[in-house]
């Protein structure tokens, strides 16, 4: 079992990576035993795997909550419901949410413990690659609103982090290559060794074989633990890690968050952001080919010639990013550095589209 460490001080907390189901010794040694226990999870996980859940919490109070499957779960609607289930159960500050599911999942989850009571505790249990490597590490929690993504939610760390590579034998291509594309997104950012691992072992990756699985879900960890350890509130730093979102938070929301998923979508707006940074001179020719030839490898969708940037536009500009008036773009140099950056030329965003 592989542990890693996110955080600093009272809110520093720990991360189990294994190829195994979650070890119910570790599990029970974050749950008090008078606690109540209420487990949110989602109508797409198998129910073997919530009654092995269920099964190894030694607690004779754990109740269930299920919310749909997607990203349309991520609302006021859905939000609401879990603060009345937790009303209802006469939960208290001594009580606890478990997330087990994805990362719609565990952004609602860890976002309805952060505001009941003022704040409760949650552990995290990501069931999907996107989960594993992304939302459940950083504290991040929100839910979504008809102007854009995310744009209502808190920092909010939880209290651990189980991951097992298991539960991705049973994801769909089209979730499992979601995940991907995040994973992708670190190695373009600042993980060389992660980069090699994908450029040489794409089969493997594809084939979701458990070796691979787990070191490039260890690298991506290891990236986003470093920049979120520095940067807990997303004050510096911590914006690299937005490389793409921008626009690919554009596709999601003019697609409704139905038609594309948030890696693939995330996919084409890397490629979109590594366009500018060569029509910005931050990179060459070359590397470019090279990222996309990178996404081709891997399967992943590389044509976002369907979206076009009069439709995107308007959620491109009401992205977080903006601050004072100027959009903050998340670029790339030769080095495979990502920096932060206003001082731009706006032509070179339409450019990209074409």
């Amino acid at each position: 079992m592989i542990e890693k460490y996110v955080g600093k001080g009272n809110s520093k907390y720990k991360i189990f990576i294994s190829n195994r189901i979650i070890p119910s010794i570790e599990l029970n040694k974050y749950i008090d035993k008078t606690s109540k226990v209420l487990i949110i999870t989602d109508s797409g996980i198998p129910k073997k795997y919530i009654k092995t859940l269920k099964d190894q919490i030694k607690n004779s109070k754990v109740y269930l909550h299920t919310i749909p499957q997607g990203e349309a779960s991520k609302s006021f609607k859905i939000y609401q419901e879990i603060i009345k289930k937790l009303v209802k159960l006469k939960f208290s500050r001594t009580d606890m949410i478990v997330a087990f599911g994805g990362g719609v999942v565990g952004d609602i989850s860890g976002f309805a413990a952060s505001s009941y009571l003022r704040g409760i505790d949650y552990i995290q249990i990501p069931t999907t690659l996107l989960s594993q490597v992304d939302s459940s590490v950083g504290g991040k929690t929100a839910i979504n609103i008809s102007e854009g993504k995310n744009l209502v939610g808190a920092f909010y760390n939880p209290k651990v982090v189980f991951i097992s590579t298991r539960f991705l034998k049973t994801l769909s291509e089209k979730e499992y290559k979601s995940g991907l594309g995040e994973v992708l997104k670190y190695s373009l950012i600042d993980n060389e060794k992660l980069r090699a691992l994908l450029q040489s072992n794409t089969k493997k990756v594809l084939n979701r074989d458990n070796k691979i699985l787990l070191k490039i879900i260890e690298e991506s960890i290891k990236t986003k633990s470093k920049i979120v350890t520095k940067d807990e509130k997303e004050e510096g730093i911590r914006a690299i890690l937005n490389f793409g979102h921008t626009f690919g938070h554009a596709i999601e929301a003019h697609t409704n968050y139905k038609k594309i998923s948030h890696g693939a979508a995330i996919t084409l707006g890397m490629i979109i952001a590594s366009k500018i940074s060569l029509y910005e001179g931050c990179i060459k020719d070359y590397q470019l080919d090279n990222i996309i030839n990178l996404i081709d490898s891997l399967d992943l969708d590389s044509n976002y010639s369907k979206y076009k940037f009069s439709d995107l536009k308007k959620y491109i500009f009401n992205d977080k990013k903006v601050a004072d008036g100027k959009l903050n773009l998340i670029l790339i140099d030769k080095k495979f550095k990502a920096f932060k950056t206003n001082q731009f030329d706006q032509n070179n965003i339409k450019k990209a589209f074409i």
